[in-house]
């Protein structure tokens, strides 16, 4: 799980709720049922009107992918590739093939099953950049959702309060409940605004972040793939994709990748 995700989330209602305890308030003075009503069905009906159905199905399994962690570890990508690159120079480029099954991100794979297969490297390179370039579309169709929805959500909010408050001026024969009254009205701004800044625009926010994320470590697995085709030396190799990686990263990836590349290089002496 994405625990910084699953803290943030947990620590945001948290504060709203643990505030409105302090300030003398009861948990059920949270609870409106025409309100949430108003609020969540009103944002989900105005986003299925402003996207495409596909892209809407396809939202949950996007937020659930911001609720867990599933990133390629740059070290674990730079240790890969000097393997790979070290086992094409003493075996040539075919015996990856059986490798090239075993390796658990996909593109990666696609890219060296193209390279033993003999493919240019200019068409390796310009099918790669359209899968990085199609997963960046595909991933802003969804983050552009949860953005649309932390929009739509205040102004609902506000909708819900004014429908509150026309039944509340409207029956004015009680003046002792009008107080009350007026605060439930109020709810739904409340979960309009806390649901868009606590919710909708922070997923969106982590999906974006994400999603740029996925692209550079593509890119790094590029580079990998180009370089292991033109014959580069491991050392090369490493030294090329540790240019994408911060300096903590270099450090233990160069040192993860040479311990690694030691046995083999032994083996082959």
């Amino acid at each position: 799980m994405d625990l910084a995700t699953i803290l943030g989330l947990t620590l945001g209602f948290g504060a709203l709720i643990g505030g409105f305890l302090i300030e003398g308030g009861t948990p059920t003075g949270l609870l409106n049922i025409s309100a949430a009503i108003i609020v969540l069905g009103g944002t989900v009906a105005a986003a299925m009107v402003s996207f495409p159905l596909a892209t809407l199905l396809g939202v949950p399994k996007a937020i659930v992918n911001a609720l867990v962690e599933r990133r390629e570890r740059p070290t674990e990508v730079l240790h890969s590739f000097v393997g790979l690159a070290e086992k094409a120079r003493r075996e040539g480029l075919l015996s990856l093939e059986q490798e090239a099954q075993a390796l658990r991100d996909p593109f990666t794979r696609k890219g060296v099953l193209m390279v033993v297969d003999g493919m240019d490297p200019e068409v390796i390179q310009n099918i790669l950049e359209t899968d990085i370039a199609s997963a960046k579309q595909r991933h802003e169709h969804y983050y552009a959702v949860l953005e649309a929805m932390g929009g739509y959500s205040p102004t609902m909010g506000i909708i819900g309060t004014v429908m509150g408050l026309v039944n509340v001026l409207s029956n004015l024969s009680e003046p002792g409940e009008l107080g009350h009254a007026i605060a439930v009205a109020f709810i739904a701004t409340l979960y309009g605004v806390s649901t868009a800044n606590v919710v909708y625009l922070p997923l969106a926010n982590k999906l974006k972040q994400k999603s740029k994320e996925e692209a550079h470590m593509r890119e790094v697995m590029l580079e990998g793939v180009l370089s292991i085709q033109s014959g580069d030396n491991p050392r090369v190799v490493q030294e090329k994709l540790e240019a994408f990686l911060p300096a903590a990263a270099r450090r233990g990836g160069a040192g993860h990748a040479a311990s690694a590349a030691q046995p083999e290089q032994r083996e082959a002496a």
